[in-house]
């Protein structure tokens, strides 16, 4: 079983080097020209000051930085310009406002990620926790949209909303009423629809920047799995009963429901999986203190079990992805029971109800497609004899589970 960690602790690491993929794209340097190349997507948290990208397949690597790139781009995913503003960078933390609602203007040269492009265009910079919008309006610069939290003279928290008002007086549309703007929230999907929407009405061949998504955010996978399955129970005062019962391989089939989160790439997903699950075997031990010389120690155990988990994918490329999760599973025993009988006619010693606890379930797989899937499962030891003070037990059980994605 060492081993075998091992191995999935190998597999989970270069499936955490993997999922970085180069994608196409291009780059337009400084003379403005234009390469199309192609650029290992990172999926950026903040706006990146420089990126790796390669010319072709078997191409050196090559890292190149803001100050050598007027702008490039990963098809379907961003587009990215160079540009000098004026940004504040005033923080939001209650403990670090101040009782002044004057923006603190610095100018950078950022990278800005373009949200929408038309008549009006919205770029977006993240910096860590740091939001801040601009836009563009034909033959002028680039401009924030402020929007600042301060303290007034009483302590109290406000937020200077000078972005409505450059809005106001800068984007007129007929479409456009005040009370619209007084609604409108300084968030990403707030202003993109603005601009949207503002761009509509001036009948503008207008570009949408927002990455595609996977739109199938739910999946129902039918999961039939082998187990290979081990007990030991032991108890100090009842040392004759003490046993190490065989690793036995058994069938086993769940039903998983699974959400895929809307963001990070759909990388990550949490889902439910009522499965069931049996273990049974016999052992026979010489015990001297037993008529006949023989004690057979019995166990019967099946259940419904119900890993709840999270899961994140490491993408290989467009059909191919590893994935890890770990689960909490919570098992539902029925009527099991561990038997001990003396060997030589079968007479009742003594009977021990399983009354299951909860255990920890770690996995590593493989999906192809969107549809067919492999996965690997450790599953933590399981207590089996909860109720017994006296008795302590290890149920573990190492799974190869095949996945079938019908919806």
């Amino acid at each position: 079983m060492k081993n075998l960690l091992c191995v999935l602790t190998l597999l989970l690491s270069y499936a955490a080097s993997a999922q970085v993929i180069f994608e196409s794209g291009y780059i337009i340097n400084n003379s403005g020209e234009r390469r199309e190349v192609q650029i290992k997507n990172k999926d950026w948290r903040s706006n990146p000051t420089e990126f790796t990208y390669r010319n072709g397949e078997n191409s050196e690597e090559k890292i190149i930085g803001i100050k050598n790139v007027k702008e490039f781009g990963i098809d379907n995913y961003a587009k990215f310009i160079r540009a000098n503003v004026d940004i504040d960078r005033s923080s939001e933390r209650l403990s670090d406002l101040k009782k002044n609602n004057a923006p603190v203007m610095k100018q950078e040269e950022l990278f800005l990620k373009t949200l929408i492009e038309g008549d009006a265009n919205l770029y977006l910079y993240k910096d860590g926790g740091l939001d801040r919008f601009f836009y563009k309006l034909p033959d002028e610069e680039i401009t924030q949209l402020v929007w600042k939290k301060y303290l007034t003279p009483d302590g109290n928290v406000a937020e200077n909303n000078q972005y409505k008002q450059d809005i106001w007086n800068n984007l007129r549309c007929d479409g456009i009423s005040m009370s619209q703007l007084e609604n409108l929230e300084y968030d990403q999907r707030s202003l993109y629809n603005f601009f949207e929407k503002y761009n509509e009405c001036k009948n503008a061949d207008y570009k949408d920047y927002r990455p595609q998504v996977k739109r199938d955010l739910f999946n129902l996978n039918i999961r039939p799995r082998l187990n290979n399955s081990s007990l030991s129970i032991s108890n100090p005062s009842s040392s004759l009963r003490s046993t190490d019962f065989d690793n036995e391989t058994s069938f086993g089939i769940g039903l998983e429901a699974e959400l895929i989160l809307p963001f990070n790439k759909n990388k990550w997903s949490v889902f439910v999986e009522p499965t069931y699950q049996s273990y049974s075997t016999t052992t026979t031990t010489e015990v001297e203190t037993v008529s006949g010389g023989q004690l057979n120690s019995e166990v019967d155990y099946s259940s419904i079990e119900l890993p709840i988990g999270v899961r994140h994918y490491f993408f290989l490329n467009e059909n191919s992805k590893i994935f890890a999760n770990i689960a909490y599973v919570i098992d539902f025993s029925n009527e099991s029971e561990i038997k001990f009988t003396r060997a030589f006619n079968g007479s009742s010693f003594d009977e021990l109800e399983i009354e299951s606890e909860p255990n920890y379930a770690l996995g590593l797989g493989y999906k192809h497609n969107d549809r067919f899937s492999m996965e690997l499962r450790y599953q933590t030891s399981r207590e089996l004899l909860g109720q017994f003070t006296q008795w302590k037990s290890e149920y573990k059980t190492f799974s190869v589970i095949l996945g079938y994605s019908f919806f």
